[in-house]
Parts: C-alpha cells; structure tokens; sequence
C-alpha cells in the first residue's frame, strides 16, 4: 500500500529538486526526508532515486511515480471534499496565489463575495508571484493562482488548466513634472539615460524590464529593487527614478504619470489550477468568483480588443 506522506515527497522532491528544499519546505529535517525516502523504495520495491555523491536525482521510475503520486493526492483531496459537502455546496479550504496588482482589484473582491455566498469555504488568500506561484501549484501548496503564462521561464503543462482572465498593458510610469510625461506614447530609448526602479531580481517583470530595454538598445540604470510596487511607485513620486509596471499595479491618486510605449506590450492574465478530470466544488467556486468580477478599467476582457 503506497502512503500518500510519502508520495508527496517525492512528488516535492522532483519539483524543488533537492531534499534540503523539500525538507525546508515541509520544516522537516533533510535525515527525515532521506529516511522516509529510503522507505517508499522499499515499499514500492523499485529504485526510485539515484545518489550522486551528497545530491540525489529521480530515476525513470522514480519521475512516474512522482506524477502519478500527484494525481494520486489530487484525486484524494477531491474525493475528502466530496465527502464534506453537503449537496452541491462548497466547502472546505481553498489555497489562492495571486501577483500582487491582482490582489486589490480581483482576489479580495472576490474572496468577500465568496464569504457571503459561500460561507462554509475558507479561502487562504496569499501573494505569491508568477516566478513563485506555478511551482507552488504544481506542489499542491497553493490550489487556485492568478498569474501571466508569459513567464515563459516555467513550464506550463498539460497537467495544468488555464482560464485568461484578460490582459493588462505595461507602461511607461514617469514623475508627473517629468517632460516625457505629456507624451501619449514614449520609445523607451528616449529612457536610456534615466535612473530605474524596479522589481526583484529574476521576477517577472524585473526580466521583461531588462528584455524591453535591451530591445530599445540600452541598459537600465537601476538604482532600488522593491517586491512591493507601491514602494517603487514611491521612488517615481519622488522624482527620483521611473519604471516599467502593468497598469494593474499603478493606482488612482498617486502623482505619477503612466505613458504607453510606442510598441505596445501587454501582460496575460491567467486563472490557473490542477487539471483533474474529476470536478472540486471549492476551486470551481473560488474560479468562478475570480471570473465574475466587476469591470476593470487596466484589464481587457479575454476577446476584446486591447490595442
């Protein structure tokens, strides 16, 4: 009989890649780990890992088991909350990773809706950005996120379902008394002389900074990295720098100005969860309560024209 604990290691161990990261992501000790490792190759009688030196790495059999083994715990996990609920009513906990410019303007509505229409489902709301989030879903730690399949650096598999939720456009954002602010659209070559704020580095939108500037035949200046935007529309505030951010993240209010590019780039904004062939009451709900939100000024409807 195969044990579920010990199939979601070795599920996290395929995914994180390590045993110190599976063990520092369940706060267990990596000897814990390695022990209850050792003990599913017995149970299943194959070898599931190959050593090399300290390191470790999924046999052949070992990387079936570990997707098999996830479809495994889906499948458990939607047969418990069948088992709780009553009806057709959603119940339970839901895990959501949303980037931060979505959590203001379509998760937190929707999680407030979902308390009055659904009050015997919990929903877990967390930040959790597209560099972070996907991996986190594929290792069933988050169960809905709200991210962009533009960042190409994750694998985007057959074992995940998409649902776009609409797209929003990066732009140029610039200190109000700045003299490219009366433009409509900026050639961001005209910024290869300016000091940059940006997000962290590797991060999403830290990347499509440096892709986009490249692009335009320069390299940006950068002289503060915050995770938080509202800190790096401070510095814009400040005169002190200026930014590439989605039109999501740039709030009403602030003395900023935002410009297109002349080269229109636009972020999609996705709605992603396990694929399962078996239906989950609870994610169904949560997914569509992110779906029904109220219009979105920065967001273009999925089909409509963006440009």
């Amino acid at each position: 009989m195969l044990n579920p604990w010990r199939l979601r290691l070795l599920s996290l161990l395929e995914s994180l890649g390590t045993v110190r990261a599976v063990a520092e992501t369940l706060h267990l000790s990596a000897s814990t780990v390695s022990q209850q490792l050792t003990v599913l190759e017995s149970e299943t009688r194959a070898t599931l890992l190959e050593r090399s030196g300290r390191r470790v790495r999924l046999t052949r059999q070992g990387s079936l088991l570990a997707r098999r083994g996830r479809e495994i715990l889906d499948r458990m996990a939607e047969a418990e909350a069948e088992l709780r609920m009553l009806g057709d009513e959603p119940m339970g906990t839901v895990r959501v990773g949303a980037f931060q410019s979505a959590i203001q303007p379509l998760a937190v509505p929707a999680v407030t809706r979902l308390a009055d229409s659904h009050p015997q489902l919990q929903v877990e709301l967390v930040e959790s950005e597209p560099h972070e989030s996907g991996p986190a879903l594929r290792t069933g730690d988050l169960d809905v996120i709200i991210t962009t399949t533009d960042y190409v650096e994750f694998p985007w598999g057959r074992d995940l379902e998409i649902v776009p939720l609409g797209t929003d456009p990066v732009v140029l954002v610039l200190p109000q008394a700045h003299p490219l602010a009366r433009r409509r659209a900026v050639d961001l070559a005209a910024c290869a002389d300016e000091t940059w704020t940006g997000d962290r580095t590797g991060s999403y939108m830290a990347e499509l900074t440096r892709r986009l500037c490249r692009q335009a035949g320069f390299e940006p200046r950068t002289v503060s990295r915050f995770s938080n935007y509202l800190l790096q529309l401070g510095e814009v505030e400040a005169g002190r720098a200026v930014t590439l951010l989605p039109a999501l993240a740039v709030p009403a209010g602030l003395a900023v100005a935002t410009c297109e590019l002349t080269t229109p780039v636009h972020r999609n904004v996705t709605i992603v969860v396990r694929s399962g062939s078996a239906p989950r009451a609870a994610v169904d709900a949560v997914v569509g309560a992110l779906l029904d939100h109220p219009a979105i000024p920065a967001l273009t409807a999925p089909g409509e024209d963006s440009g």
